[in-house]
């Protein structure tokens, strides 16, 4: 295999100690992400569902070059992150399933409120919360109130309320008058 095609992995820190980013430098779900809180729900990922195997693995995010996983309680991040480093490389170096194929949903109207927040959260949330090895998906628009449910990392971090509040919702109000505040979604 030649040097430039060999496949690397590294594992990062999040603003959630629960969570630890793997990093790969190819892209293995670009322009999508999918969220496993449960091993019930992974039906959709061979790669989640056998992440979930490991005895170390509680939750999965997976979104354009990196994976997030949420650790199980009491789990020692040192003796996890070897295993799961070289677990997700064989993986894609297998070139195995990551997420099944699924239905493309159309784009809302990109001229009205709910596609002018999809593309403020695109443009300028979106970056920043991948960054930290977690997404945003927009939920809905009702009444002035903004719904979004934040995925990976950022699902239980201790400080995603404030990104959410003093971040996301600061945005949006001072770009689109019509919007009055931003919550997420209970999950």
């Amino acid at each position: 295999m030649s040097q430039e095609n060999l496949l690397t992995i590294y594992s990062e820190a999040t603003p959630n100690p629960e969570s630890m980013k793997f990093v790969l430098n190819r892209m293995i779900l670009p322009n999508d992400s999918a969220d496993f809180r449960v091993k019930e729900n992974a039906g959709d990922s061979p790669l989640a569902e056998a992440l979930f195997e490991l005895p170390y693995v509680n939750g999965v995010f997976i979104m354009n070059n990196f994976v997030s996983i949420t650790r199980v309680p009491e789990t020692d991040w040192q003796e996890a992150i070897p295993v799961l480093k070289d677990f997700i490389k064989n993986w894609v170096d297998a070139e195995k399933v990551i997420l099944n194929p699924k239905k493309e949903v159309s784009e809302a109207d990109l001229g009205s409120i709910e596609g002018k927040i999809r593309n403020l959260l695109d443009e300028y949330v979106r970056p920043a919360v991948e960054m930290d090895g977690g997404a945003i998906d927009f939920k809905s628009f009702k009444e002035g109130v903004v719904t979004v449910q934040m995925k990976g990392s950022c699902s239980g971090c201790p400080s995603s309320t404030m990104t959410l509040k003093s971040g996301i919702e600061n945005l949006l109000k001072r770009m689109l008058p019509e919007v009055t505040a931003v919550e997420a979604e209970a999950v």
